[in-house]
């Protein structure tokens, strides 16, 4: 297989009329793209405008869809407030900015308890750019990874990349970091998250690495980094500068004892279909890492099963693990979106079917909620009832995990909280549990640098529960 040699080249909505596909985009669209962008990020690049968009199939094809905005991503009435302010001879760059911090606030910004529940604290002082749900791991949020080669119309951390500085999780070294995990013997796994981490160079990534090879990390067990360059720039895995000592800085970390495990996103099959992607995959597990892959269901971008089997049998082919179909979550233009949850099913099951055994890892479809993540498992009849039979993969409680439990059926729910119990009950089984209690760390108990006030989150009462990771 050739190796492919390229210069990362990104476009905004300041440089994207200088990519030569900007001609091909009829105005209605191109409208949409300037008018959005000021509310969501938007970020693209040559490989993806070259290789991955089917530029007959436009507005229609789902790449496209993936990476432009699009003006039904926002209300009707929304979207024309803020084209006749965009548009406007005489730009009043205040009233633009209220109109869009308005917009930004009613979409959620930070879904499921990332900034009220999510985040250690020391002292009461939270600890910045970390956030702790589940028992066993850690978030770490690199300053330096908070961008991404290209970014997703739909992520749920768009508050990330737009300027919201006081929703920000980010951090500049790992003096926090450590000291945290060596007060939390129980936590195995480290996830490095963005933005995407695998923006930094290889240098700059081993800096937040190397740390946790430290022998009194130990029950560190596994070490993951959440990235969409597998998809969106898979020549840094190929023939970037600094591309071999990338797969070099894996080989350490596994001769060290450790999972080196890569959670790569993907949301279609075309993006596995390159030469470039199979080897970027290829070049990953040839060092010993894992390779996971993972997306959300998104209307308007892979509601065909077939693309999900296609994906999630190629990975198989060369080496990588299937692992998460994800709903999309309650957060940003989610109305655009979102799929009712009996369709979400029922296409995670169809794809399901088409795939052998060795495919049959991925869970799903699952919802990352509040209580933690919640599977749908099934569409059943029990006693005269339809209903949706759940499970919990992950929670904040590590008692409810793989506690069946059963909501009523309803064709147009779409999230966790449209959802309500059967059987007549009132509330679900982890709704009737006692608050949990905030575990408060003593600041000696942390021999490392004070924790930052301010910031993306100094000004939110966050806790650690005794049970959350």
């Amino acid at each position: 297989m050739q190796t492919e040699s390229a210069k990362f080249k990104p476009f905004t909505r300041q440089t994207i009329r200088q990519a030569r596909q900007w001609a091909w985009i009829p105005h209605e669209l191109q409208e949409a793209v300037q008018v959005v962008s000021h509310v969501l990020p938007f970020r693209v690049n040559e490989y993806v405008l070259d290789r991955l968009i089917d530029w007959d199939n436009i507005p229609d094809d789902p790449i496209y869809r993936l990476v432009f905005p699009h003006r039904d991503m926002l209300p009707a009435h929304e979207y024309a407030q803020l084209r006749d302010l965009v548009l406007a001879d005489t730009r009043d760059d205040t009233a633009i900015a209220q109109l869009v911090h308005g917009i930004r606030m009613r979409m959620n910004p930070h879904p499921a308890g990332q900034m009220t529940h999510n985040v250690p604290r020391v002292n009461d002082a939270p600890l910045k750019g970390l956030q702790h749900k589940y028992k066993e791991t850690v978030l770490f949020f690199p300053s330096a990874g908070q961008t991404c080669h290209a970014y997703c119309t739909f992520c749920f951390r768009w508050p990330q990349f737009v300027g919201m500085d006081d929703m920000k999780f980010d951090a500049r070294e790992t003096t926090q970091l450590v000291s945290y995990l060596r007060t939390h013997p129980d936590v195995t796994d480290v996830l490095i998250t963005g933005g995407d981490p695998m923006i930094m160079n290889t240098r700059s990534l081993a800096e937040f690495i190397e740390p946790l090879l430290a022998p009194e990390l130990a029950h560190i067990q596994n070490i993951r980094i959440g990235t969409k360059s597998v998809s969106y720039w898979p020549q840094r895995f190929v023939s970037d500068r600094d591309a071999d000592d990338l797969l070099r800085l894996f080989e350490r970390v596994v001769a060290s004892g450790k999972n080196m495990a890569i959670m790569g996103h993907y949301n279609h099959a075309v993006e596995l279909r390159q030469d470039v992607a199979q080897q970027a995959v290829k070049r990953i597990v040839g060092t010993g890492a894992t390779l996971r892959m993972q997306g959300p269901l998104i209307r308007h971008i892979n509601e065909d099963p077939r693309s999900w089997a296609e994906l999630w049998t190629t990975g198989v082919r060369l080496g990588a693990i299937p692992y998460y179909m994800f709903v999309e979550r309650d957060t940003g233009p989610r109305d655009y979106f979102q799929l009712p949850l009996a369709r979400a099913h029922e296409i995670f099951r169809q794809a399901y079917q088409m795939v052998s055994g060795l495919s049959r890892t991925v869970r799903g479809p699952s919802m990352s909620a509040f209580p933690g993540k919640v599977v749908i498992d099934g569409v059943a009849n029990i006693g005269g009832e339809k209903v949706f039979a759940l499970q919990f993969l992950q929670a904040r409680n590590p008692d409810w995990v793989r506690r069946p439990f059963y909501a009523k059926f309803d064709p147009n729910a779409t999230w966790m909280d449209d959802l309500v119990p059967a059987f007549g009950k009132e509330r679900f089984f982890f709704e009737e549990d006692e608050p949990m209690p905030r575990k408060v760390i003593p600041l000696a108990a942390v021999r490392g640098e004070a924790a930052h006030g301010g910031g993306a989150c100094g000004a939110n009462d966050t806790v650690v529960q005794s049970n959350a990771a």
